[in-house]
């Protein structure tokens, strides 16, 4: 699949600026401390989670995923957000999972890692997500010989009433596209197109009917496991295209008390707030990952978002955490065999822009919504702290974000993959030797094939090194080089 560009092709490259002496660092906003809930950080960096494809199959940490966040924490950032986090004890390949106890010693030890690279100055967070099910796209003569169920409608369009099913499946094989469309419905032609996609209105499913009294637990669950690791904090997942954010979704149609007016579809987020809150205490900062805009047509726009923010504040979250799109509705179509990916449409380009872009330019897309979103959380009497992210590289873009109030906390995630002491470098006043990300989405087609993410800047270097962890296939490293001068 190719990630979807928009039609102007406007080169934006990553600039440097101005970088701060130690002193003006020093003095600067981005590295003062802040307080989220109970928990300090001792700057006002963060870095969001990013799924680095380094897990075991059965969702266990690796050296290789120990390696990944020691390799942030020693450029000492205010905070790394530990990945998606699966809290179903369901096969998810590798991505990291605390839905049972016996993933706690892995996690445990991500916590271990990160305060010692760090010198004990990294907060961790762990960031714990559901998602519904997905099937990758299946080839045509399989899909209709054998996934897709025959019932009625097939029979009457097909004028093969009393007819057995394998001759409607022969039927139905023998159409041409236009003619298979007219006797599948849009949702089965869906599932031929793109592969199965579970939907949380899918009410006539037991499963997903019963999410709202399930979800709570599932996730105050994993909150008391991550709590037992040692991390400082959770962020829950309500963003992009999975469970919780398809709750608050317009798009959420459901007939319940879960689905409808904003109301009904904030009610089941701060259930599972609740949930976690009582399940941590106030020992563990918690607050959540959310959409300053779906991008996609007829999805949440800023005043939801705001209205949403305002909903999370009152109910006592200590940070919001401020993204963009990246939406299955308007993924591109996947090959036969391979599962949709939500970041390949118009939403998805909002959520990762590349250097390549509109007169907007990939960088600080996301800036002004959330300007709007914090200013809305503020004239309502809350002080909650917004973290806000997207194409921010250097020093005086994130200290413009803070000094312009369009939030408390800068997000930097491509950057500090193409040069994790980033922190370190600009804090004392070393920022000329910071390795600018290109944001070629590199990174992000790996991802996309869910391969091990590296950055382009840096995996090919020092491979003659024999201690050097390598990726799967042996050709690319999968940590930064040291900073000889840290």
């Amino acid at each position: 699949m190719t990630m979807w560009r928009p039609p102007e092709r406007i080169r934006h490259d990553a600039g440097s600026g101005r970088w701060p002496t130690a002193a003006e660092a020093a003095a600067s906003q981005l590295f003062q401390e802040i307080t989220l809930g109970n928990v300090r950080l001792a700057q006002r960096t963060w870095i969001p989670a990013m799924v680095p494809w380094r897990a075991s199959p059965e969702g266990f940490v690796t050296q290789n995923v120990l390696d990944w966040y020691g390799r942030f924490a020693a450029g000492r950032p205010g905070a790394i957000v530990v990945e998606a986090t699966g809290i179903r004890d369901v096969p998810s390949g590798p991505l990291l999972r605390i839905g049972d106890d016996r993933h706690l010693p892995g996690l445990a030890e991500i916590v271990r890692v990160v305060r010692e690279a760090s010198g004990g100055q990294t907060r961790i967070f762990i960031q714990l997500i559901d998602f519904l099910t997905i099937r990758r796209r299946p080839e045509r003569t399989q899909y209709l010989r054998r996934y897709l169920p025959i019932t009625a409608r097939h029979r009457a369009h097909l004028g093969l009433l009393g007819a057995p099913e394998s001759s409607v499946r022969e039927a139905l094989e023998a159409l041409d596209e236009e003619g298979l469309r007219a006797a599948l419905t849009d949702r089965e032609f869906e599932s031929l197109q793109m592969g199965y996609r579970e939907r949380v209105t899918d009410l006539d499913s037991p499963q997903v009917r019963d999410l709202p009294q399930t979800l709570p637990g599932l996730f105050a669950a994993a909150a008391a496991r991550a709590g037992k690791a040692g991390f400082d904090g959770i962020e829950l997942h309500y963003a992009h295209a999975y469970t919780m954010a398809s709750f608050l979704s317009p798009t959420n149609t459901r007939t319940d008390d879960y689905g409808g007016d904003r109301d009904a579809r904030v009610r089941l987020p701060l259930e599972v707030y609740a949930a976690v809150r009582a399940a941590v205490g106030t020992s563990m900062a918690v607050g959540c990952r959310m959409l300053a805009e779906e991008c996609i047509e007829g999805g949440g726009r800023i005043d939801d978002a705001a209205w949403f923010a305002k909903r999370f504040a009152q109910a006592g979250m200590d940070f919001i955490s401020l993204s963009r799109g990246g939406k299955f509705d308007d993924a591109a179509t996947p090959k036969v065999g391979e599962a949709a990916y939500p970041y390949t449409g118009p939403s998805g380009y909002e959520c990762m822009p590349s250097y390549y872009s509109d007169a907007r330019g990939p960088f600080g897309r996301n800036l002004a919504a959330s300007a709007r979103i914090r200013s809305g959380l503020r004239d309502s009497g809350f002080a909650t702290p917004v973290v806000s992210a997207g194409g921010i590289h250097n020093f005086e873009q994130a200290e413009g974000v803070l000094a312009r109030g369009e939030a408390d906390l800068v997000g930097i995630a491509r950057q500090a993959l193409a040069d994790p002491d980033w922190f370190r470098k600009v804090r004392s006043g070393r920022g000329a030797e910071v390795r600018l990300c290109r944001y070629t989405n590199y990174c992000e087609a790996l991802d996309q094939r869910h391969r091990e993410v590296t950055c382009e800047l840096w995996d090919r270097l020092g491979l003659e090194e024999g201690n050097t962890p390598r990726s799967s296939d042996g050709r690319r490293r999968l940590v930064a080089p040291r900073w000889p001068n840290a």
